[in-house]
This record gives structure tokens, sequence and C-alpha cells, in this order.
């Protein structure tokens, strides 16, 4: 009856609807966290035999669409589809400037704009703090099955992109990624204001803020303001006491790892 009178069937965990029962049935896995498709090959399982195809391509390498324009390879449809962006919108000078004709999905709270709709309701949990998907595990819940997957693997111990160069291995291929780069050396995010680069993007993001001066991240005790979330944190345990960094020769305790090691030179000192 649904195909006359137009009704989905509905989550009712996140309100999500889907164009018929078994699209929501492998949905409602995202929430209790059933994966019943199981690799061959490592310890990983999925939620779909969908997703279980994609992931195989690790393992075989299979790479099978192609881009007409620089004949770059991909193991999915859709992320050919993405990079196949990059030559629609490039201009003369090789930069990627926005074009909002092809992100048509715009954020009425926000300048953001997605290139498809379901991107654009992801997004909107940023501003609602909407967070359906439940880890079994633990308390912790997500705006994104991706990231609960993600988060996952830390119950698990599970860490199934190995690097090549080394012995590490890592839970997403993005980590892999950005851990290559120890090894090639590359920097592909350049200072706009002088000439230092960084293997990281948030590395850059930080960096740039010593030029512009920025400091977003504010003390919620007094007017003080950081340019690093990792510099308001040091300065918030003044307000609290809390001291994590214990010396392993003596009693003393400190708010942050340099204020250890720098004491602990008067012991190295006196040991001489």
């Amino acid at each position: 009856m649904r195909k006359h009178t137009g009704e989905q069937p509905l989550c009712v965990q996140c309100s999500k609807s889907f164009h018929s029962p078994y699209s929501l049935k492998n949905h409602m896995r995202m929430h209790t966290g059933e994966q019943p498709y199981k690799c061959s090959h490592c310890s990983r399982s999925f939620i779909s035999s969908t997703s279980l195809q994609k992931h195989l391509q690790i393992h075989t390498g299979e790479r099978p669409y192609v881009c007409e324009q620089c004949a770059k390879s991909f193991s999915q449809a859709s992320t050919l589809k993405t990079h196949m962006r990059v030559h629609s919108t490039e201009s003369s000078d090789g930069e990627k400037p926005v074009n909002n004709n092809e992100k048509p999905h715009k954020c009425d709270l926000c300048l953001k704009s997605f290139y498809n709709l379901s991107y654009l309701h992801s997004h909107m949990r940023v501003h609602t703090g909407e967070k359906p998907f439940n880890c079994s595990q633990c308390p912790k819940s997500f705006a994104q099955a991706g990231h609960l997957s993600t988060h996952m693997l830390q119950h698990t111990g599970e860490k199934p992109y190995k690097c090549s160069q080394c012995s590490l291995s890592f839970t997403t291929s993005g980590s892999l990624g950005i851990h290559m780069r120890v090894h090639t050396g590359e920097k592909p995010y350049s200072c706009p204001h002088c000439t230092f680069s960084f293997s990281r993007c948030g590395n850059l993001q930080r960096h740039v803020r010593v030029h512009t001066g920025e400091k977003p991240y504010k003390c919620p005790h007094c007017p003080k303001a950081f340019s690093s979330p990792e510099g308001r944190q040091v300065h918030v345990r003044t307000h609290t006491g809390e001291k994590p960094y214990s010396c392993s020769s003596c009693s003393k305790s400190f708010v942050s790892s340099s204020d250890r090691l720098k004491h602990m030179k008067v012991h190295t000192a006196s040991a001489v």
C-alpha cells in the first residue's frame, strides 16, 4: 500500500524515512550495533552486504572506477563522482573556487552548502546537537554512523589499516594516509602568509593563528582566550587546581607535561 499512499517506513530512533522495510532494517543496525556480514580476510564486520563488498576492495586492491580526465582510479563510484568535481570546478590557475551551483543545498544557520540533501541533513546535527547513533559498549553517542563505526574499533582494539613502510597500524584509512606522510615527507598544507608547510590540516590552522592573532578558545572562568584547545586546557587547570602530571621521583605534580619535564631536570642535575 505504501506505493499508492506514498507512506515510507520511519526509523523510531532518528525519524529517517526509507523506501523499503529492507532499507530500514539495514539502517537500524547502525543504532543497535549489529554487524552480521563478516570479512573473510580480517576481523571486521559490517551492517550490510554492500558495505562488506566495498571493504573487500581494500584487500583485493580493486579500483574499477577510472577518471577519464586524469586516469586516477577509485574503489567506489561515489568517490569517483566526488573527484570529478575537481575537474568541473578547476580554474585556469589550478585553484578550486567554491561553485555555489555545485552545492545547491544550503544550511539556513551558517554559510555551508552541500552537494546533496543527505549531507545537509547530517550537517544539521552540528547545530541541533542530535546524536542518534549510540555505542552499545559505552554511553557515548554520535551524530554520524561512520563516527560510531570508527569509535567501535576502540572497544575491539582492531586496527585494520597497516602501514607498508613500518609496523604501525591504524583504525581508519584516513589516519593511515596522514601517517604515510612521515615516510614520504609530503606536506601538502602550505601557509598563505609564509613559507611553512604542514603534513596535517589542523597543524596549518593552528600555525595561521600566529599570523592572524586569532584566539577562538575562551576560558570559561576568566576573560583569557587561546589559539589552541590544548593551551586553554592547561590554563583551565590553574582555576580547577588539577595537576595530572606527577613526578616519578618526588611527590610534586604539574598542570602540563612541559612543566613536569622542566622539573625533572632538577633530579637529573642532582644525580650528576
